[in-house]
C-alpha cells in the first residue's frame, strides 16, 4: 500500500526526514505506475495537474503515454509555459516515452500543432518502433547504471535520431539508434521501467534530485 502519495498540493508540514518532493505529470499516461516506484523508493510523491502545483515539487516525472494528448492537456490546464520555465530554472524532470518526446527540442513525425517543452538538445521520432503490436523488450547495457543490462520494453517508443552537444547517449540498441539520453537536470528515455520492476532509473533521477535539493 503506498501512503506517500497524494494528489494536489504538498503538506506544509511535511517531516524533514521524507523522501525528496517529487511530482508526477498526472494529465494522461501511465503516471500512476511512476508514483508507485517513486513512493517504493521513498520519495514523497504528488500528482501534478495544476501550474501552483509544481511550486512544491523538488522533481518531476513525465510518464509514458500519447504526447500530442499530453500537450494539449499541458496548455489547456495552463501548464506549458511554467513547465517550460521549471526546466529552463534547473527542476530535475525525467521522461519516459512520451515524457522523453515532452523533454526534446525537436520531435519529427510529430501531429499539426503539437508542441515540446524542450531542454534537451536532441532530435527524438515519434512511434518510432511502429504500432503497439509491435511493441517488444530487450536488454539494454547502461554503464551509469552499473554492469548488469536493464531489460527495457518498448510500446510505441520513441527514438533519438541525433544526439546535439548539449546531450549525453546513456543507451543504444544494437543497431546504434539511442534510446535513453541526459543532460544536466533532464534524464529521458525510450523504454518504460516503470512496468519491468526496474527502478534502477528512477533511483539515478532521485539522486538528481537529491543534489539539487
Amino acid at each position: 500500500m503506498i501512503t506517500n502519495l497524494r494528489s494536489g498540493s504538498l503538506d506544509a508540514g511535511r517531516s524533514a526526514a521524507a523522501g525528496p518532493r517529487v511530482g508526477v505529470l498526472a494529465l494522461q499516461g501511465d503516471f500512476r505506475e511512476h508514483a508507485h516506484v517513486l513512493a517504493t523508493l521513498g520519495a514523497d510523491v504528488s500528482l501534478v495537474r495544476r501550474p501552483e502545483e509544481l511550486d512544491a515539487i523538488e522533481g518531476l516525472v513525465i510518464p509514458g503515454g500519447e504526447s500530442s494528448v499530453m500537450d494539449k492537456l499541458a496548455r489547456t490546464f495552463g501548464l506549458q509555459a511554467p513547465l517550460k520555465a521549471a526546466i529552463a530554472a534547473g527542476l530535475p524532470v525525467y521522461g519516459t516515452c512520451a515524457g522523453l518526446i515532452m523533454l526534446a527540442d525537436t520531435v519529427l513525425d510529430a501531429i499539426a500543432g503539437q508542441e515540446s517543452l524542450g531542454g534537451l538538445d536532441v532530435v527524438v521520432r515519434r512511434n518510432a518502433f511502429g504500432s503497439q503490436n509491435q511493441s517488444f523488450e530487450t536488454d539494454l547495457d547502461i554503464p551509469v547504471l552499473g554492469e548488469v543490462p536493464v531489460h527495457a520494453v518498448f510500446i510505441r517508443g520513441p527514438v533519438v535520431e541525433s544526439v546535439g552537444d548539449a546531450a549525453t547517449p546513456l543507451a543504444t540498441l544494437d543497431d546504434g539508434r539511442v534510446v535513453a539520453v541526459e543532460q544536466g537536470n533532464l534524464v529521458g528515455t525510450s523504454f518504460h521501467p516503470e512496468i519491468t520492476g526496474e527502478h534502477r532509473f528512477h533511483e539515478y533521477f532521485l539522486a538528481k534530485v537529491r543534489t539539487r535539493a
